[in-house]
């Protein structure tokens, strides 16, 4: 239950630009709206109110890039990812209901840092990998999705590797979160995660995640791969740091 009285008012300024950034991101690449606002407003909010809240607005986002670059979907891959995925969901689902909250912030930390130094050190994948890589990445993908709200990142290294085709890996990507973020949004339901105040959370903050979406969609045709890789590392590891800062200081 969050208590409105006693939140911070920082919240206020800072959440909307923080949405509007990650969506943004989300619009460049398909990915990364959570990984990109949950570590910020994780100082402010719990992440197991947070992520469940995302997951609502994902559906929504997720299905209208997926819808709207639909002709460049790599739906082999989807196929292969998907079914693992649904283990990986079962998995996940039980650390975000039992693990403590201090827990799940430090991970989500040190997992934002080390996916963005990646993406920014390897901004080019030379080798294609075999798609039985699908198998451990469909597990931690699905359990991450539930756990953070981020599998993204783990996806999006795995397509990277296997798709040239920068729109195609993001309509792919954003097929497979509006999947997962559809998914996710049930158990949650099922789990007792999803409440009146965060169901008004996501009301709130749809308006800025659809325009980071726009601004974002508009960037994306300006880019090349290996940019993208490295503006997405570069928030990553800033966002992740933070968190962090904020832990252990």
């Amino acid at each position: 239950m969050i208590d409105t009285a006693a939140l911070s008012p920082w919240l206020w300024v800072v959440g909307p630009a923080v949405i509007v950034l990650g969506y943004l991101v989300f619009g460049l690449s398909g990915f990364g709206s959570t990984i990109v606002t949950v570590p910020i407003l994780a100082h402010f909010l719990p992440i197991s109110y947070l992520v469940p809240l995302l997951a609502l607005i994902d559906c929504v986002t997720a299905t209208v890039v997926g819808r709207t670059s639909r002709e460049h979907l790599a739906r082999d891959e989807l196929k292969a990812l998907l079914p693992i995925t649904f283990v990986g969901f079962v998995v996940g689902v039980t650390v975000l209901v039992k693990v403590p909250d201090i827990y799940l912030r430090t991970a989500l930390g040190i997992f934002a840092v080390a996916v963005g130094i990646h993406g920014i050190v390897n901004p080019v994948v030379t080798r294609r990998i075999s798609r039985w890589w699908s198998l451990p990445t469909g597990i931690f993908g699905g359990a991450m999705s539930t756990t953070f709200g981020t599998g993204g990142p783990i996806y999006a290294t795995y397509l990277a590797a296997r798709l040239s085709d920068k729109s195609q890996i993001r309509a792919t990507m954003s097929t497979l979160i509006a999947i997962s973020a559809i998914v996710r949004a049930v158990t949650y339901v099922v789990t007792g995660l999803v409440t009146v105040a965060l169901a008004t959370g996501a009301l709130l903050a749809a308006p800025f995640a659809w325009l980071g979406l726009k601004v974002g969609t508009r960037i994306h045709v300006g880019l090349s791969q290996q940019q993208m890789r490295r503006v997405i590392g570069a928030l990553l590891v800033l966002t992740g740091s933070s968190l962090l800062v904020r832990i252990f200081v």
